[in-house]
């Protein structure tokens, strides 16, 4: 027979009939035993199984191959047929390992994961006996590290904590100024010797269940767990024991949780081993009150300067309300830190809020009497903060200041400086700290005389602060007469207000966004603006009608109208329209032409400005009045000495700085890296600074040329003569200083800036006056040995804005000055203002004063006032307040 005619070889196994088997079993819709064992005709025939030429191959080609090595490897095979379309056996019979299951499952496993027999997402989903075995495990787990723990940790010693080092302060020169700030203030006492009020003062405002609960707080403990795992900061014990072991275990005050883990621990071990009463005692032994004080008894011998077992119901909610943070709790307040939430006045608000409300709880828990609780309505007179001596003279002002600027400025906290082992680098130069202190002394000593002119000459303070131009560094400053007996620093923010300082910010404004244009809406002027040269002419009339921008008479939301008072009730300037140019508005410290220049450029920009120059926006009072213009704001005398840096640095701007490094045990902790911005082009800052440098070359800061050496600055005298400042600058150093009048007793009800009229056996103060010279006697030492330097030429700048007079309507013979710019007539209500007036309610009427009324001013550009109908002038102003005007103007000269 030919070879194509060959038939095909029969199945094994059974002849015909197997193989009709074997079809069968394939149609039935299960699966017969794999290809090549049985003989079936899709293994005869099936892709590539049959060789046309006569040869039979196993399989197909590598894949079929592959495959049936899988499944001859214990994949899920089929076992021989149990009967016709039947379903096949496992391997290993009926009670083999189960369908699905090759030889690498036949071994039983401890832990079923991936799960056996299961396929898709059941293979990966765990059973309820191994969820609940790992459960049981962990909890084991905790169990054994706990009392692990447990049985390792120790219970505190007070007496062997709060080790506290010193931090050591240098001069700029690298030499020591002071080791203070970690000293141990603290004397252990017991629980005898600690008033029942104290005691109770804390239970009812820390924790009222602290006899009976187990010394921790789960609900505390997890809120401070889940605040660490979110990266933010832990919340503190929340029970009394809690806090006692945290105040206890001061040689580790990490926030982490390994360290609050070991917390509770103690915690635990303390509540469950220690009596209550002893737990009482050592947390009042080892709790910090603030000012250094360690412990009750240095409270209060710190705040009250007596022993603790003889403070009074008060005293003791008032102790216990310095346990939240004395940073924020402490009346003398502490703004080096924070300047703005940390004055003493919002520290005193709040320390007695936190008083009352303690003894109030004490009476509500049953541990006062509410007869006794009535005595204690206001705060406790406390001592000054700066008892130690190391901190006289200026030097704790120094410290105070360095301290502020690390915590604000990098990652060590108040906490960290006050355990201590810092070495502090700071900018300070002790020759110029020195000489600045000597300059105001001698002042101070050859015209002020309180005894003999009590009702003129007490509360008069001074303020200061050089600054580095280049750098930025402050170089020194002057807070007061004596850091232990007034602890307000007055180079940092005190709320006198700057006057005729504020000028400088205006003109720059003028001259880097120009003007606008008067014939656009206030978007398009916006856009549209001519830049301002200092030979541009303004009106210097008295009484000038202020104008908005677009020449529409500017009104108060009263509808009354501004008109602004000069230095001394007269016009400067050229008649019949008074036309001064800048530069000799500025010379003599004109007040209309600098508040029509305000209104024309916009006293956003203005603002702008001064915060470009390095004011910080929070010393600037809000944009709502002309006055804005001529200084209601209330800077300190280092942002003011910083500001003019930025002239006399060409438009660099620096923010002024006090350290240059911290080290600790660590190595450096910190390092100060200047930054510089660009706050004005050269030309803008250089003519700025030309300007102000005819002021004194011959203008009302005569007083403060120094010969031989290019000098720029400004005076500046405000409303009610309740202020006086000048600021100058070399190209080497720019400093500011300050004049007021403020009482330093807390004690005094509602205090207010005083009025210097015959301070110093003068008809009034002016920055032209002692300011000025105490500033000539130290710049004078301070340049002493260093080579004068010239100003830079400035290069024209601008547009000559208002070259063209405005004709002026002549008056009538019979018509007055006042007349031909009529104003409504305010009522004698309307002349009246309260101490500290926000701008929403300020005066327009005559003889106000305050924030922008009409007041007194001097030489130097400060306002006169005009009588008020009833022949009074009120006055009054409130330390720091700065808003609002006058029907003739704001509060500056």
């Amino acid at each position: 027979m030919s070879e194509h005619r060959r038939k095909p070889p029969q199945p094994q196994g059974g002849g015909r009939a197997a193989a009709r088997r074997g079809l069968s079993g394939s149609s039935s819709g299960r699966r017969a035993a794999p290809r090549g064992a049985t003989g079936s005709l899709s293994d005869s025939y099936g892709s590539g199984s049959y060789d046309p030429g006569g040869e039979e191959r196993p399989y197909g080609g590598r894949a079929e191959a592959r495959r049936a090595a899988q499944r001859s490897g214990g994949g899920r095979r089929r076992a021989p047929e149990a009967g016709r379309g039947g379903r096949r056996a496992a391997p290993g019979g009926p009670n083999g390992p189960g369908r699905g299951r090759g030889p690498a499952y036949d071994k039983k496993r401890i832990i079923d994961y991936p799960r056996a027999g299961k396929y898709g997402w059941q293979r990966w989903m765990p059973s309820w006996k191994l969820v609940t075995g790992l459960f049981i495990a962990f909890l084991g787990s905790l169990v054994a590290v706990a009392g692990i723990g447990y049985a390792m940790v120790g219970k505190p010693v007070v007496d062997k904590t709060a080790t506290a080092q010193n931090n050591v302060y240098y001069w700029s020169d690298g030499s020591e100024m002071v080791a203070t700030g970690g000293e141990t203030n603290r004397q252990i006492v017991s629980l005898a010797q600690i008033p029942k009020e104290m005691q109770y003062a804390v239970i009812s405002q820390e924790n009222k269940t602290f006899y009976t609960d187990s010394g921790i707080d789960p609900k505390g403990i997890a809120r401070a767990v889940f605040n660490m795992a979110r990266g933010g900061e832990t919340q503190g014990g929340s029970t009394i024991t809690q806090q006692y072991v945290k105040n206890a275990m001061l040689n580790d005050q990490s926030q982490t949780i390994s360290r609050k883990f070991k917390e509770i621990l103690v915690s635990i071990k303390v509540g469950a081993e220690v009596p209550k009463d002893q737990i009482m005692e050592g947390y009042l032994n080892s709790a910090y009150y603030g000012r250094g004080a360690y412990g009750i008894q240095a409270a209060a011998r710190t705040y009250f300067n007596k022993k603790a077992i003889d403070l009074n119901p008060g005293e003791c909610a008032f102790l216990a309300a310095m346990l939240k943070g004395a940073t924020y709790y402490d009346p003398a307040g502490n703004a080096a830190i924070d300047p703005v939430n940390a004055t003493p006045e919002a520290n005193r608000k709040r320390a007695l809020r936190q008083m009352q409300d303690t003894l109030n709880k004490m009476v509500e828990y049953g541990h006062l009497d509410a007869g006794e609780r009535a005595k204690y309505t206001k705060l406790p007179k406390v001592q000054n903060p700066r008892s130690n001596t190391q901190l006289s003279g200026q030097i704790g002002y120094l410290v105070d200041l360095a301290k502020g600027y690390v915590v604000n400025n990098s990652n060590i906290t108040k906490d960290d400086l006050d355990r201590g082992g810092y070495s502090i680098y700071t900018t300070f130069d002790k020759k110029k700290v020195k000489e600045l202190e000597d300059s105001v002394k001698k002042v101070q000593k050859a015209n002020i005389k309180p005894k003999e002119r009590p009702k003129t000459d007490t509360h008069v303070q001074f303020g200061g602060a050089s600054v580095d131009p280049k750098t930025g560094a402050i170089k020194a400053i002057y807070g007061g007469e004596d850091a232990t007996k007034h602890f307000t620093n007055n180079a940092d923010v005190t709320g006198a207000q700057v006057g005729s300082t504020f000028k400088p910010f205006v003109l720059a404004a003028a001259m880097k966004w120009g003007v606008r244009n008067p014939e656009l809406g206030p978007e398009q002027a916006q856009d549209e603006r001519t830049k301002v040269s200092p030979k541009s002419f303004y009106s210097g009339k008295n009484k000038l009608k202020i104008k908005e921008y677009d020449g529409d008479i500017w009104k108060n939301e009263k509808g009354q109208e501004w008109l602004q008072v000069n230095d001394g009730d007269q016009s400067y300037g050229t008649p019949p329209n008074y036309r001064i140019d800048l530069r000799e508005a500025m010379r003599e410290s004109v007040n209309s032409a600098f508040v029509q220049l305000g209104m024309d450029v916009g006293l956003d920009k203005v603002k702008e400005a001064a915060v470009d120059a390095g004011l910080k926006p929070d010393s600037l009072a809000g944009t709502d009045y002309p006055s804005f213009s001529i200084g209601i704001s209330d800077p300190s005398a280092i942002r003011m000495a910083g500001a003019y840096s930025t002239f006399a640095a060409s438009g660099k701007q620096r923010d002024p700085f006090s350290v240059t490094k911290v080290t600790s045990k660590d190595g450096t902790v910190y390092q100060h890296e200047t930054k510089t911005k660009d706050a004005f082009t050269e030309q803008v800052a250089d003519n700025v600074t030309d300007v102000l440098k005819t002021v004194v070359d011959k203008g009302t800061g005569t007083n403060a040329q120094l010969p031989g050496r290019d000098v720029a600055g400004k005076t500046g005298t405000t409303d009610g003569n309740k202020s006086a400042w000048f600021v100058g600058y070399t190209p080497q150093l720019s400093t500011a200083i300050s004049m007021f009048r403020y009482p330093d007793d807390e004690n005094v009800k509602n205090r207010t800036f005083l009025e210097m009229y015959g301070t110093g056996g003068q008809k009034s103060i002016h920055g032209a006056s002692f300011p000025a010279e105490i500033w000539h006697d130290y710049m004078e030492q301070a340049l002493k040995g260093e080579a004068p330097e010239p100003f830079p030429t400035p290069e024209p700048i601008g547009e000559v804005v208002n070259d063209v007079p405005v004709p002026t309507p002549t008056p009538t013979p019979s018509q007055t000055e006042e007349e031909s710019s009529p104003s409504p007539s305010p009522t004698p209500s309307e002349s009246q203002t309260s101490p500290s007036p926000s701008p929403s309610d300020s005066c327009f009427g005559f003889g106000c004063s305050d924030n922008g009324g009409v007041g007194n001013g001097g030489t130097d550009g400060g306002v006169t006032s005009s009588p008020s109908p009833s022949g009074t002038e009120e006055t009054g102003n409130s330390r720091g307040n700065g808003n609002g005007g006058g029907l003739f103007g704001g509060p500056t000269g």
